[in-house]
């Protein structure tokens, strides 16, 4: 009997994993999961050049300001980045803190790098030698901002010098129209008295970096310009300013305080992604099982099975052949995402890619997390797959079995939804509840992994789990007895109910 059950799940695999469908599937995924977590921040680093000039109203001093100001980021890059680039020994000098020209190296006390942040008069040296410099030759050395990914012409570059503000602002108008230009600023004539007549001409509404940035940098110059104007000191008015910020902490084994880093926070938020990928895998997975169990009914292949296997062993070889088929596709992904983790921080820089990466990376490189996806996969593929394939025997085409799938489409969605809520609250009443009704314990338990539960829940839950796996498994085997040999009018209700009372 049981080596009628092992054929069967063999047979079930081979099908499925010898199609050109079963491997695109394998690939698709990881791909779009790959594009939707990394393809933003990757794509950002193609972005094309936005060119950008400013018409200043006033005196034209605010204007060359704003622009160093803009560009502070960049320039203590580049700062810092002058104490080990040979190509930077013209700017080593004239900082007056790198070796002589010709001499390897810096001593430890007299580099203008490192960690050591540069005074505004070594701002302004840089901003000087920049401004004899390629935009190449920056780009290689300057922050990763929007102040990178943009290049200022001064306004005499583009005809719109003359003097005359609306010639100017028409000539800048014609460009941005034509695509020659991105957008250009227009700055007030009384920046400390008001900034009714700032403005920002662009096509473009949607990406709004260099904006952003810019008024960020603009706010900051024009702020200490009223601070001065009014008479207060820079401390004084730093004071005034300073923000209430709470140093946050956490308690140790100990019970003591102690700091909390930042891999710690992505860590409590890991078991969210396996989540995600939880559902997908048995969603997937399950549908599988029900097409393959709907698609062979209809063609009368089940009929010339069960000539050679009873309905039980048929059932349970169908659900073991394709879980061996899900765990193929799992363990795919699994190593497609350590991969990942081991390549894309090489790949995104120092900065490691989005915070969603990191999410997903952290999660991927935890042993306990893996190994607890891994039960919960399984545990909830056979809950669902013993429904599905009652669905699936019950029903004669794909569009009635769709139809009777929906109820238990919504069951899923209600772990997902809840998913945020339950990983800020991962011990609290919500949480402990979802954990106690079966068809969302694997879910439930795994959001809840960052928490972590008590150890009696873990064993408490499981054990229900199992026992409604049983359950199930035995009611789907009713249904599935009498269901996979119906022809014509699926049965109703009543008639499956009656089929579940019989011995």
């Amino acid at each position: 009997m049981a080596n009628k059950t092992v054929l069967v799940a063999h047979r079930e695999f081979l099908e499925n994993v010898r199609t050109k469908t079963f491997w695109i599937s394998i690939f698709i995924v990881p791909l779009l999961i790959a594009a939707m977590v990394g393809g933003g921040a990757l794509l950002n680093r193609f972005k094309e050049e936005q060119r950008y000039t400013v018409l200043d109203l006033g005196d034209g001093e605010l204007a060359k300001r704003a622009e160093r100001e803009f560009r502070q980021g960049d320039l203590a890059a580049i700062f810092r980045a002058a104490a080990n680039a040979p190509e930077l020994q013209e700017l080593q000098q004239s900082l007056g803190d790198g070796p002589p020209a010709g001499q390897p190296g810096n001593q430890p006390g007299n580099q203008p790098g490192g960690s050591r942040e540069p005074s505004g008069e070594q701002l302004l040296k840089v901003a000087d030698w920049a401004a004899n410099q390629s935009p190449e030759m920056l780009q290689r050395f300057a922050a990763v901002g929007a102040a990178q990914r943009s290049r200022f012409v001064p306004p005499a570059d583009l005809g719109a010098a003359t003097g005359d503000v609306e010639k100017d602002r028409e000539a800048l108008n014609r460009l941005v129209q034509d695509g020659k230009l991105f957008a250009y600023f227009v700055l007030g004539k009384a920046p400390g008295e008001s900034i009714a007549d700032f403005e920002y001409v662009c096509n473009n509404l949607t990406d709004t970096g260099l904006r952003s940035a810019y008024e960020a940098a603009l706010t900051r110059l024009v702020q200490r310009d009223r601070i001065k104007a009014a008479g207060i000191a820079p401390q004084v008015a730093e004071h005034i300013q300073k923000r209430v910020t709470f140093a946050p902490k956490q308690l140790d084994a100990s019970g003591k305080t102690e700091a909390v880093k930042q891999e710690n926070v992505i860590d409590k938020w890991a078991p969210a992604g396996f989540v995600y990928f939880l559902f997908i895998a048995i969603m997937s997975i399950t549908s599988l099982l029900l097409t393959n169990t709907v698609e062979e009914k209809s063609n009368r292949i089940i009929e010339v099975l069960l000539s050679s296997v009873s309905p039980s062993q048929l059932m349970h070889g169908k659900i073991l052949g394709i879980a061996a088929t899900g765990l193929t596709i799992v363990l795919t992904w699994v190593g497609f995402g350590l991969l990942a983790a081991t390549f894309a921080p090489a790949l995104f820089g120092a900065d490691g890619g989005p915070q969603m990466m990191k999410v997903v990376f952290t999660a991927l490189q935890n042993g306990g997390y893996l190994v607890a996806f891994v039960f919960y996969f399984l545990a909830g593929y056979l809950l669902y797959a013993a429904i599905l394939v009652a669905i699936g025997s019950v029903c004669n085409s794909l569009k009635e079995a769709q139809n009777l799938m929906q109820p238990v489409m919504m069951m899923l969605m209600i772990p997902l939804i809840a998913m945020v809520f339950v990983t800020q609250e991962p011990n609290g009443t919500v949480a402990k509840v979802l954990s106690f009704i079966p068809l969302f314990t694997p879910f439930t338990m795994m959001n809840r992994a960052g928490g972590p539960p008590e150890t009696w829940e873990y064993v408490a839950t499981s054990a229900l789990l199992l026992a409604s796996i049983w359950f199930a498994f035995v009611a789907a085997g009713k249904v599935f007895r009498v269901g996979v040999l119906m022809t014509g009018n699926p049965p109703k209700l009543r008639e499956i109910l009656a089929w579940l009372r019989e011995k």
